[in-house]
């Protein structure tokens, strides 16, 4: 069983990334866990701060998963997961930027507020992506109206991919959990790889049950 968690306290944000996933794997059992009493979205350091205790709590009752997948853009308390579960822990901005890279020689990362671009920069950075990673651009637009999207955020979002494209990324990496349920419309006639990382974690966390 792979078992995403979603840092946040959003069900919604939860299904969509479980449906997501689901769609990758068919056949493959999927779970989804929200971490009830987080913030509602994860934008910034503080708000990643105040998901770990939740996140941590769910690894004693996660025994029968075979990988856990941190289901946030921070991969929000990958590191302390990773020291306390009983089996592979991944994140999607971990699994997106490894997916990137491989597409292309360079990528940038389009995510939501600014005050989330210290949080991935530090992860691109400390995952050793830092040479290949172009530009991490914030969009302006809040995580749970990405979520919601809509003709004029999904016009937006598309304006930053075609942007940092014509910036010479060779991929463009989604970097919000809540764009994985408009990334078709987000890649359609974009000259360069759009990358999911929702998707790019199903993939990678099936391999790793597997080898």
């Amino acid at each position: 069983m792979i078992l995403f968690l979603n840092p946040n306290s959003s069900e919604h944000m939860t299904d969509g990334i479980v449906a997501t996933a689901r769609e990758v794997l068919p056949g493959v059992r999927i779970e989804g866990r929200t971490n009830h009493g987080a913030p509602a979205a994860i934008q910034g350091a503080e708000d990643g701060a105040a998901a770990v205790p939740g996140l941590l709590a769910q690894v004693e009752t996660a025994r029968d998963a075979e990988v856990i997948v941190i289901a946030c853009f921070d991969d929000t308390g990958l590191a302390e997961m990773r020291a306390r579960a009983h089996c592979p822990v991944i994140g999607i901005g971990q699994a997106a930027f490894h997916a990137a890279s491989l597409l292309g020689e360079r990528f940038s990362v389009l995510t939501t507020l600014p005050v989330s671009l210290p949080v991935i920069e530090g992860n691109i950075q400390e995952q050793g992506f830092a040479q290949a990673c172009i530009e991490v651009r914030p969009s302006g637009i809040p995580v749970l109206e990405v979520e919601a999207g809509g003709t004029e955020v999904i016009a937006r979002l598309r304006e930053g991919i075609a942007a940092l494209t014509d910036g010479g990324a060779d991929a463009v990496v989604l970097g919000c959990a809540g764009m994985c349920i408009h990334r078709d419309a987000l890649r359609e006639g974009i000259g360069a790889h759009v990358v999911d990382g929702v998707r790019a974690a199903a993939l990678l966390a099936d391999v790793l049950r597997r080898v």
